[in-house]
């Protein structure tokens, strides 16, 4: 992505530890969340890969369209999981925006520090950020911590609470404001 190095090594930093943490609630008994978290783990790993700073390392011309053709697998199996449910359509939005940075990237000139002409926001960016935006408000309006367990009943496995996965989603969202904002 193009912008400042600092804040890109903490976007990196974000998205890789939200992919590890999602690999680990794959192991979750609770099979919806094995899924989702199988998907949300390409997701960081793919936002980290793209976040790192072009002063760092400059992927080969290559590098873009399979970025685009792996999150194009991703956004398939997306869309057939989305025939059980609306919640899988932020996983759809997701991969599309994958999409279109890997695309948007590969069409950029290959100067990290290419010129702006000034024509604006382009409209599915500024679609895309607004979509991003309004996810993060109401996720983190809605990421309260869940009830302790009453009577000594078992605590949930940490890769079991819903709480942890919201978090992990919402940390994805606020990163995929910051990649839409440097495009």
């Amino acid at each position: 992505m193009h912008g400042p190095t600092s804040p890109a090594w903490l976007l990196v930093t974000l998205c890789a530890a939200t992919g590890a943490y999602c690999l680990l609630r794959m192991r979750s008994t609770v099979e919806e969340q094995r899924r989702a978290a199988g998907g949300e783990a390409l997701m960081g790993f793919g936002m980290a890969a793209m976040a790192v700073p072009a002063t760092a390392f400059t992927p080969p011309g290559w590098a873009w369209p399979l970025y685009a053709a792996v999150f194009g697998a991703a956004a398939l199996r997306a869309l057939w999981a989305a025939r059980s449910g609306p919640h899988h359509l932020h996983h759809l939005v997701g991969t599309a925006a994958m999409i279109y940075m890997s695309l948007a990237m590969a069409a950029s000139p290959a100067s990290p520090h290419h010129s702006h002409t000034g024509a604006g926001v382009p409209l599915v960016t500024g679609a895309l950020l607004l979509y991003f935006t309004g996810y993060v408000l109401v996720s983190g309006a809605r990421l309260v911590p869940a009830a302790a367990p009453a009577g000594g009943a078992v605590a949930p496995r940490w890769g079991d609470r819903p709480e942890l996965a919201r978090a992990c989603r919402l940390s994805m969202g606020i990163g995929m404001v910051a990649m839409l904002l440097t495009m």
